[in-house]
């Protein structure tokens, strides 16, 4: 079987999410809903501001009542939150940050350009133009303006939209259930003594964890032994789940029993890409489930989970920008001989330039703690000192 091409994978992986049913929807707090998606567009009901205000602390004016030198008494004082009498003509009115304008002000003079005199007037150091430091009643919004649209994941800042609309609670996609397996007799997880040939399971905790910040509900199903009747039986009673995501066992070795069950009970769409690390990624479903199945080693988990499982999933759960943001970088390494497989290779950046962190076995997960991202080098392509890469930082890939 020829290897897939990357971006041909991603757009059938993409395809596919898009087919797949909508999840349905639930009305959360805002304090609850922090990474969840957005089902439906948030609108403003209301001009925002509601009334034109102060930017600054100072005197509102009638701005062709200001002259250079010109001392104004002070009618009124105006703090936020308040409602202020008319401006009376031939006055002026201290006013606070926030605070509405009296009806007659068009302008408003930062303290710092006045001087407070002791008979309770105040002197302009300059004239005041017209709408200076105010802002105009609907300056950021007016009614039927959508603030939020549907597809975006709530973060700290959208909320904080949410709440300045006057919403206390949003209208959100449920979450995406999956199922996390992982296979192999070597695999002890942690905290449990090793015998000998054994490792200890990273793959659960990497998986479980980048799953909890895409705000998944996860169902941990734990290690699959290397017998074929443990793994028909363990699939057998997944129940409630929208995607499995397995780690190791999906190739096609004497070993790899979560494999065979699934070519036997369910159906593969691609197995081998072209990808370095992480060519056994495998799509397909059991029983009407998709599956996710990612290769067992570390980083190959790792860099598949970011590129491929994660704009999946995303688009799962109904996000319509489900692609991390990538930058071009220059390379401070040369790799003079071409590869067959795009690869991805574990980078940080220093002075702006990419370097390339040690050994990059698919093995060796170390390094992927030091470095700052994943650097693309595309197939069938070698690389020289100062040449531009694309960079997918860490930063964007794991929120």
């Amino acid at each position: 079987m020829s290897l897939l091409n990357v971006d041909t994978a991603l757009q059938i992986l993409l395809e596919q999410a898009q087919s797949c049913a909508s999840l349905g929807i639930e009305e959360l707090p805002l304090d609850a809903a922090e990474n969840r998606v957005l089902a439906e567009p948030l609108l403003a009901q209301f001009a925002m501001p509601p009334w034109p205000n102060s930017s600054m602390d100072g005197y509102a004016v009638r701005s062709t009542e200001v002259q250079a030198g010109q001392a104004l008494p002070v009618s009124q004082k105006i703090f936020a939150g308040h409602s202020p009498e008319p401006l009376a003509e031939g006055t002026c009115a201290r006013i606070f940050t926030g605070a509405p304008m009296p009806e007659g002000a068009d302008a408003v003079e930062m303290q710092e350009n006045t001087e407070e005199l002791n008979d309770g007037t105040v002197r302009f150091m300059q004239t005041v133009p017209t709408a200076k430091f105010v802002r105009p009643k609907g300056q950021e919004a007016m009614p039927g303006d959508v603030i939020l649209p549907a597809g975006i994941r709530l973060g700290p800042i959208e909320l904080a939209m949410a709440a300045s609309l006057g919403c206390a609670q949003v209208t959100v996609r449920r979450q995406l259930r999956v199922a996390v397996v992982s296979t192999g007799d070597e695999l002890v997880e942690p905290g449990q003594p090793l015998a000998p040939g054994q490792i200890y399971n990273s793959n659960r905790t990497m998986l479980t964890q980048s799953l909890h910040r895409l705000s998944c509900a996860v169902i941990d199903m734990g290690i699959l032994p290397d017998n074929a009747q443990l793994t028909r039986d363990r699939l057998a009673a997944m129940k409630d789940v929208d995607l499995l995501i397995s780690s190791g066992g999906v190739s096609v070795g004497e070993a790899d029993y979560l494999g065979q069950v699934i070519r036997e009970e369910g159906e593969l769409d691609f197995w081998k890409l072209a990808l370095k690390p992480g060519k056994p990624f495998t799509l397909g479903r059991y029983q009407g489930v998709p599956v996710l199945g990612l290769p067992g080693n570390p980083t190959s988990s790792l860099v598949t989970f970011l590129l491929l499982a994660r704009p999946y999933i995303l688009t799962r759960m109904g996000v319509t920008e489900p692609m991390a943001q990538h930058f071009v970088v220059p390379v401070n390494f040369a790799m003079p001989v071409a590869g067959v497989r795009r690869e991805f290779i574990r980078v940080a950046l220093v002075d702006g330039r990419a370097e390339k962190l040690g050994n990059q076995c698919s093995g060796i997960l170390r390094n992927a703690t030091q470095a700052h991202g994943l650097l693309e080098l595309p197939e069938n392509t070698s690389c020289a000192v100062g040449d531009q890469l694309r960079f997918w930082p860490f930063s964007s890939l794991l929120n």
